[in-house]
């Protein structure tokens, strides 16, 4: 487990009302903002995303900034429907990147820092070092793409678990049904990882060492951002999320002197 700790970048602005669990549907009230929102064609967007990115110093964490970009779109999406109970965290699962690579990020906005970089697993009809086919369908034993909501935490056969509620149809809703949780494990560890040996993997769950997964599930669960990537084309294309146009609300959660400068 890593913590990286530097001078907090954020001016965060306290969000209330959120939607409990789901999505929520019509002309939602959004919340206060010091910045004009602004379109995500817009080049504040971008400044704002090259800005965090490189403060958070995820590229020498293995974190792409298209990545990162993806990530913070859906992540403002979320906010703009006011889904989100945990606005302060947002959650990258990058599975571009190797099993035995540190491929799972936990970012607290309002802090400015990376809470945790560590190893997650994918599943086993996914693929071995990398997870290259998804799917949505019940016992397929494949990960699943796209953004969702974390839920509550329950104690299953794999211990203290994490459920999730995808909000892309046909993409990642029926990860609740599919039973796609994140829990502990013993094949997702540092040595494996130090032996050259690749994480085990799941049936679709994006598992984590038993020395973390307590601590990390409870920083996430409840209403927090939660992606998961991978260089997949039908998905890029096919997300209504990443493919939406809205509004961002950049100083929520960035320094508005770093948007004007």
């Amino acid at each position: 487990m890593k913590k990286l700790f530097f001078v907090p970048f954020i001016c965060f602005i306290t969000l209330t009302s959120f939607a409990p669990e789901h999505m929520p549907n019509g002309d939602e009230k959004k919340f206060p903002s010091l910045l004009p929102s602004v379109s995500d064609e817009s080049p504040l967007v971008s400044k704002w995303v090259d800005s965090a990115y490189s403060q958070l110093k995820l590229d020498s964490l293995g974190l792409q900034k298209n990545v990162f970009f993806y990530a913070c779109k859906g992540y403002q999406f979320m906010l703009s429907k006011n889904a989100l109970h945990k606005p302060q965290l947002l959650t990258i699962c990058d599975y571009s990147q190797p099993s035995n690579s540190k491929r799972l990020y936990v970012i607290d906005l309002k802090e400015g820092k990376v809470l945790y970089n560590t190893y997650v697993s994918h599943g086993k009809n996914s693929g071995a070092i990398y997870a290259t086919s998804f799917s949505n369908k019940p016992e397929s034993h494949k990960s699943s793409l796209g953004f969702m909501i974390t839920g509550e935490t329950y104690n299953g056969k794999n211990g203290y678990s994490l459920h999730f509620d995808g909000i892309e149809p046909g993409i990642n809703d029926k990860v609740r049904s599919r039973d796609i949780v994140m829990h502990g494990s013993n094949y997702v560890n540092a040595q494996r990882a130090d032996e050259g040996t690749s994480m085990g993997r799941s049936y679709g769950c994006p598992a984590i060492s038993y020395n973390e997964h307590k601590i990390i599930i409870d920083a996430i669960k409840g209403g927090s951002c939660f992606f998961i990537y991978a260089n997949d084309k039908w998905y890029a294309s096919s997300s209504r999320v990443l493919n939406a146009r809205f509004d961002w609300q950049l100083s929520a959660s960035l320094d508005v002197t770093a948007v004007n400068n």
